[in-house]
């Protein structure tokens, strides 16, 4: 076991600081996604739990604003006297009447579509590879990186637009329920169409022979359109944050337009989904070697969620604030200290234990390359790090913050989100939705991925939980 335990990547050479070790462990083992690893087992409940996920959870979203929109962000609930059967129909009325999916919803949505994957093909930025993979030669894929030109290019486009009165980015806000609506549909479009693609090429892989849970799931492991254009890596990186941002960009106009001036709670608001935005374009290159990359596939659950669920119910803390005046929602200097102080705290952890991960698993394939992004965080790369080497041949880190806590990324994604619902106040429960479905969804995750850890590691997973005992708070849990 000594010989698995705290191994140490090689020196780096002082006469270049910026090369950093490209040597392989010589007994690493190239995994295969195309098996599934340990006993199966279905996830989310099987096929009866994926259905009704795909079935409710759209449903929810109209119902989330409805309230919005309708109850003064007050969870909706049937008045006086009125049935059940009355109450549906009246929220059934809203979404028919003022969240139909119009042509103008549908040109936002897919303009914006469009606008980004040109982006993608045509902005400057890096290439690098992925986890070497048996379908590849054992290489890795080369994928192509420029999420951050295409973050600020856009905000340029976006302004110039705005500007010169072409197209008003209060827009986004007063067709919120439109635009929401066309992202659901084309979410269940989108996924019917990698889908039946996948099975047509004959690319799928890890079926199940249950259509609903393997449409859930997915079946391709990395689909593309052409040699460059990467649909997992577009879909996670550039589509849920790029239109958080946008969507909290719009909010600031739209209090300007009404009110004159823009709030601290509403640039705090901004500031937040600015710095997630920036962080996952910046870092775009760093999650390649993740296991959502690497080894989730592609199906509804990926793609509903980034192109709809993440950024149309992340957001109601932005919509919260643009839809009150100002006025009512001030607090004292010292709360919007603290706000601000934990938003902050909680990104410089949130950037630099993604970074640290997410570089090691680079360093050790050998294709880690430091970029010059803003901002470059003290901590966000571990030089010789500890770390586990695996009898299957993969390594563990045990070094950084990680040695504190094993899912440190995630307490800091949830302390950084919390932020932005306590800067909101206590007038609702809708801008804390984000942050308690988050919590939810972290823990399942976080068990989620020790099953597979315990499978894919076996005695190894028993050290390293030894060496690193916690999972999201150091001393506590």
């Amino acid at each position: 076991m000594a010989q698995q335990q705290q191994q140490q990547l090689s020196s780096r050479s002082t006469k270049d600081q910026k090369t950093e070790d490209k040597s392989l462990p010589p007994t690493r083992k190239i995994f295969d996604p195309t098996i599934q690893y340990g006993t199966f087992h279905y996830e989310f409940g099987g096929p009866l739990g994926v259905s009704s996920m795909m079935v409710f959870f759209p449903i929810l979203m109209w119902y989330l604003w409805a309230s919005y929109k309708f109850y003064d962000c007050h969870l909706a609930t049937p008045r006086q006297g009125q049935s059940i059967l009355e109450f549906l129909k009246e929220l059934a009325h809203h979404v028919y009447t003022d969240a139909y999916p119009t042509r103008t919803a549908w040109a936002i949505i897919w303009g914006f579509l469009l606008f980004q994957a040109v982006n993608y093909l045509t902005l400057p930025g890096i290439w690098t590879e992925g986890l070497p993979i048996p379908q590849n030669k054992n290489r890795g894929l080369k994928y192509y990186c420029n999420a951050v030109y295409s973050l600020y290019f856009s905000t340029i486009v976006a302004l110039a637009l705005h500007f010169s009165g072409i197209f008003s980015l209060s827009t986004i806000i007063d067709r919120f329920g439109e635009i929401m609506s066309v992202a659901i549909i084309s979410g269940f479009l989108i996924s019917i169409a990698v889908f039946v693609r996948a099975l047509i090429e004959g690319k799928q892989v890890r079926m199940t022979g249950n259509w609903a849970y393997d449409f859930f799931m997915g079946a391709p492991l990395y689909p593309r359109v052409g040699p460059l254009l990467d649909l997992k890596m577009f879909f996670e990186v550039r589509l849920p944050w790029f239109t958080l941002y946008f969507l909290a960009l719009a909010a600031c106009f739209k209090q300007y337009d009404e009110y004159g001036y823009v709030s601290f709670q509403m640039l705090h608001c901004f500031l937040g989904a600015w710095l997630y935005a920036n962080a996952c374009a910046k870092g775009e290159e760093l999650i390649i070697p993740s296991w959502d990359i690497f080894y989730e596939k592609f199906g509804f659950m990926l793609i509903f969620w980034n192109i709809a669920g993440v950024p149309y119910t992340y957001c109601h803390n932005t919509l919260y604030l643009v839809s009150h005046d100002p006025a009512t929602y001030q607090h004292s200097a010292l709360y919007n200290t603290f706000v601000l102080v934990l938003l902050l705290g909680a990104y410089y952890f949130f950037d630099t234990t993604n970074g640290q991960k997410n570089a090691f698993r680079q360093q050790i394939a050998g294709t880690y390359k430091p970029r010059n992004t803003f901002p470059r965080l003290p901590y966000l790369v571990v030089k010789n790090p500890r770390y586990i080497k695996c009898k299957n041949g993969g390594t563990l880190l045990a070094d950084g913050w990680y040695k504190y806590a094993r899912k440190a990324h995630y307490t800091a994604d949830f302390l950084q989100n919390l932020s932005w619902a306590l800067n909101c106040g206590s007038g609702s429960f809708l801008p804390y939705f984000y942050p308690t479905f988050f919590f939810f969804m972290i823990l399942h995750r976080a068990q989620r991925d020790e099953e597979k850890c315990a499978q894919k590691y076996g005695e190894d997973w028993v050290e390293y939980k030894k060496q690193c005992p916690y999972v999201f708070i150091p001393g506590v849990y």
